[in-house]
């Protein structure tokens, strides 16, 4: 098995780059909330929208936790918390502070409930308000991190398994993930959906998704069932195998659950805790698809993944901002959607793309985008000139 794995490192890359269009759809999709919302809505975006909203915040999870264990592989777990909480807690500080506050700006000034001028905006957005109500999204605690709740989140699930180490890798929790590796067939399917419909029956109701840390208890149990999957799975081959050998029948169940759950959805006239089962199927059969399909055909080493593994991390802490700068200066035009949506996508790209170039080069940028420091290469040793005469300490003179 190779040290580095290609197929993960591209599916990463590409779950992020997934998520900036996800953010794009939700300025237009009809009905549901977003920070900004286009004046034409899209109704039929609803149905790829919550077949992509039911996974793909999970697969990002589970690869995180994948991650994780192969940074532990060396380091301590107190080192590698220190070393994580750098570059978690300060791209998450930096972020609410400078690249977020635009955001609830804009969300405020489109609701009406402040006038127009970012700078007086932040001056009372730095002291906390207070805000109207529904102001903005998180205008009830005064400030917000939108959609770098990600960061946070992960931080805790880090956090949390570093500090629980002793006991996921003690003799119980080895013989657990013995178990779990060594799951085949229909067992891999149906065993690790467990704890997730066990989730949905007993927390679910009683949660709704909040994003706010403290009371987003169903996610929590979710997300970091995924993260200690992901943990797990590492690269063990024998289980990496099946996952790829099942691809077919991945696939089929996937498209299955996920017809079930609409189904369902459909019969009750709403998210009814039959469909809520039906939709924790979908989820784990398409992560497993998912892994196993990417095994089979990203396992090489694209051109392109160094270049990606690099603007992973400040993509996903401008996109959000990007996007909603570009509908600020898009929106007075009334472009039609099929003109305005590529032309959003492809300068939240190009915008991306730009700040970033600047990020990389900036030492003191760098670690505020979750980058790691530029180690400059050591100084060619100094020798002394064949036609200088040579002092007997071994300088030169």
């Amino acid at each position: 098995m190779p040290t580095r794995r290609h197929d993960i490192d591209a599916l990463r890359a590409l779950a992020f780059a997934l998520v900036i269009l996800y953010h794009v759809a939700m300025y237009y999709v009809a009905g549901w909330h977003w920070h900004l919302k286009s004046p034409e809505a899209v109704e039929w975006l609803q149905a790829p929208m919550r077949a992509l909203n039911l996974w793909r915040m999970d697969l990002v999870f589970l690869i995180s936790g994948l991650a994780l264990g192969f940074l532990l592989r060396g380091r301590s777990a107190s080192g590698l918390l220190g070393q994580r909480s750098l570059r978690l807690l300060l791209p998450l500080a930096f972020g609410m502070a400078v690249v977020v506050p635009f955001q609830p700006y804009a969300q405020a000034l489109a609701n009406g409930t402040i006038g127009p001028g970012f700078l007086d905006f932040l001056r009372r957005y730095f002291t906390g308000g207070p805000w109207p109500r529904g102001a903005f999204d998180g205008s009830d605690f005064g400030v917000t991190w939108n959609h770098l709740w990600y960061l946070a989140y992960l931080w805790t699930y880090t956090a949390a398994l570093l500090l629980l180490l002793p006991l996921i890798d003690g003799r119980h929790g080895a013989r657990l993930r013995g178990a779990f590796l060594a799951l085949r067939g229909w067992k891999l399917v149906v065993l690790p959906l467990a704890p997730l419909a066990l989730a949905s029956l007993l927390l679910w109701p009683h949660f709704p998704p909040t994003r706010d840390l403290i009371g987003d208890g169903w996610l929590h149990a979710v997300y970091f069932t995924l993260f200690l999957y992901g943990y797990w799975i590492g690269v063990d081959a024998g289980w990496w195998d099946e996952v790829t050998r099942l691809r077919w029948k991945l696939l089929g169940l996937m498209i299955a659950a996920l017809a079930l759950h609409f189904a369902l959805r459909a019969l009750a006239g709403q998210p009814g805790l039959a469909a809520r089962l039906a939709a924790d199927v979908y989820l784990w059969t398409t992560v497993l698809c998912v892994l196993g399909w990417s095994h089979r055909l990203l396992n090489r080493p694209w051109p392109w993944l160094a270049w990606a593994n690099e603007q992973v991390y400040p993509w996903y802490v401008l996109h959000q901002t990007v996007i909603i700068v570009v509908v600020f200066w898009l929106a007075p035009l009334r472009l039609d959607v099929a003109v305005e949506a590529p032309l959003l996508v492809a300068l939240t790209t190009a915008g991306c793309w730009g700040l970033t170039a600047i990020i990389r080069r900036s030492a003191w940028l760098r670690p505020l985008f979750g980058l790691k420091a530029r180690v400059r290469p050591p100084a060619p040793p100094r020798y002394p000139s064949p036609t200088s005469p040579a002092h007997p300490s071994g300088r030169s003179v």
